[in-house]
């Protein structure tokens, strides 16, 4: 990410964000542009989608979203995540951000792992309604799933090859190979 190296308000982000045809994410007053991403990584982020879709279906409160939504927690931080759940109904006052995911995933790249694993996961934990946050690698067959449990603790389960992949936030299970279906 590159960062505009002066401080912008929340409200002058959301304005400069909205006429934008690039998309950027916003911490603590600075703006940063989003790179591109890989065939894997748009891939895998699709396949997710489609598997919590037909998860999903047309009778559940919940909604689903791709990187193209932003999450927001406190005017602090807003992020493109590859995909998130909510089924918080204030989350249908706005059509552009969400503040309350139970479920958000990130598809990892060498340029963001650091990041997603460090400064933005402890960004996440901030929203009280997020219950996992999941990373996945394009890398390799690879799900890192970190959990909330009681008292604010966080576990993480990792999931290889040939395993089941359980989101127990959406009560979802699926081969780990589905996500990494029409690879190369």
């Amino acid at each position: 990410m590159i960062a505009i190296p002066h401080y912008i308000g929340p409200e002058e982000y959301l304005s400069i964000e909205r006429r934008s045809t690039v998309r950027h994410e916003y911490r603590y007053g600075l703006v940063y542009a989003m790179a591109g991403g890989t065939d894997n990584h748009d891939r895998i982020a699709f396949n997710l989608l489609k598997i919590i879709d037909n998860h999903l279906g047309n009778s559940s409160s919940c909604r689903f979203y791709s990187g193209n939504v932003k999450v927001n927690y406190a005017d602090d931080v807003y992020y493109y995540p590859d995909a998130f759940v909510t089924c918080d109904s204030r989350d249908r006052k706005d059509r552009y951000i969400k503040r309350h995911p139970k479920l958000i995933v990130e598809v990892l790249s060498s340029s963001t792992r650091e990041f997603d694993l460090g400064e933005k996961f402890e960004d996440y934990k901030k929203i009280d309604e997020l219950e996992e946050y999941v990373l996945i690698s394009q890398d390799r067959q690879y799900v890192e799933c970190h959990r909330r449990q009681a008292n604010n603790i966080w576990k993480s389960i990792v999931y290889e090859k040939d395993e089941l992949v359980f989101l127990d936030s959406i009560e979802l299970s699926f081969k780990l190979i589905e996500l990494y279906r029409g690879l190369n």
